[in-house]
């Protein structure tokens, strides 16, 4: 069995996708050639949105969105800290203040109690708040009309990482178009993933898009020798493009089969371990089934019992950032501590899933013998 079933999905795909590929071949525009605009009007239709621009990948994307608001130095954004690094590694990058928020025991994600904490503490701390990137952790949106009405009290931007969300939804919404700016991954092992590195930046507000279209190409102007802000080189590989066009094609069955995986996950297991819960009005695209282990179940012994009969399972995330090496130094909400994330850190377990996953109940039983 495969944490991530990816060739199940190629077997499938694999005539589209050759031709795909070689009509890029054909045509040789490799850098920004007609695939990449045609994939960004799908991805505008997929999800109601104004504006999709593709770029090199979902760090990249994160990045074209803080550099559209100007975030440097002095500045505060506050960010999960039970999430990947890329999330707090952007605001870095800016010279500005990643600000650790702890999360929500049910969810994984952000806490908006401990987001007003955390706003306060920068303020003492003598930093400027600007932004909020919530994430959407394993695929479930995060709690958006909550952090929307504490975004707009503070009046401060949100910037959604939905890195591992593409194609949920929030309330009547779709993710790409819950905040100001919504970005995403097309990593491979994502939702929607191409064959190699890919993301993209989703927005509603015209001037939002035009400055992100000029800075993913050296902060170019309407001439290609006329570079009216200081950018970057972040576009999507024409091939890439051509490959998720594809992929786009099936992406709802996918959808429908990961939440048939996780229907059958959470009917199964919600007696022995804590299932994720999703928001009531929310729908999730189910990047990893993540479970937190009861305190008497030791993880490494699961983990050793399933991978005796061949059943993989991984850790997201094992330290949390706030305790890693290189973000120690930066504020947690209050200063201190952030209970939830560390206690998450101890005891959460991914379990296989996939768009081409038919052993949900081999994994099920194997997990009862192994906990109960």
């Amino acid at each position: 069995m495969q944490f991530i079933n990816l060739k199940a999905q190629l077997e499938r795909l694999r005539s589209d996708i050759d031709s795909a590929i070689k009509r890029v071949l054909d045509h040789g525009i490799f850098i920004m050639g007609p695939e990449v605009y045609e994939l960004e009007k799908q991805l505008e239709n997929f999800c109601d949105v104004k504006h999709a621009i593709t770029c090199s990948n979902g760090t990249d994307a994160l990045n074209l969105g803080l550099m559209a608001y100007q975030v440097g130095p002095g500045d505060a954004v506050f960010v999960p800290s039970f999430t990947f690094a890329a999330t707090a590694e952007v605001v870095a990058w800016r010279g500005a203040v990643p600000v650790f928020i702890d999360v929500l025991e049910s969810s994984y994600n952000m806490d908006p109690q401990s987001l007003e904490q955390g706003i306060s503490h920068a303020k003492r701390l003598g930093l400027t708040p600007k932004g909020i990137i919530p994430v959407d952790l394993f695929g479930h949106p995060a709690d958006y009309d909550e952090i929307q009405a504490i975004a707009t009290a503070h009046r401060l931007w949100i910037i959604a990482d939905a890195a591992q969300s593409f194609g949920a939804t929030y309330k009547t919404k779709k993710v790409g178009t819950i905040g100001d700016i919504a970005t995403t991954s097309f990593f491979p092992a994502k939702p929607l993933g191409c064959y190699g590195d890919g993301g993209a930046v989703f927005t509603n507000d015209d001037d939002l898009a035009s400055i992100i279209r000029s800075l993913r190409v050296h902060g170019q102007g309407k001439e290609k020798y006329d570079n009216v802000r200081i950018g970057v080189n972040c576009r999507l590989d024409t091939i890439q493009a051509a490959i998720l066009i594809e992929k786009m094609k099936v992406f709802p069955d996918e959808l429908m089969t990961r939440q048939k995986i996780a229907d059958a996950y959470q009917q199964g297991m919600q007696d022995i371990l804590h299932v994720p819960v999703c928001h009531r009005e929310a729908t999730s695209s189910w990047a990893q089934y993540t479970v937190r282990l009861p305190d008497e179940v030791c993880r490494s012994t699961l983990m050793k019992r399933l991978k005796d009969v061949e059943i993989p399972s991984v850790i997201y995330y094992e330290k949390p950032l706030h305790l890693q090496s290189a973000y120690k130094n930066y504020p947690t909400a209050t200063g201190e501590s952030l209970p939830q994330c560390e206690a998450l850190s101890k005891n959460v377990l991914s379990l296989p899933m996939s768009g081409y996953m038919d052993e949900a109940d081999r994994v099920i039983q194997a997990i009862k013998k192994c906990v109960c």
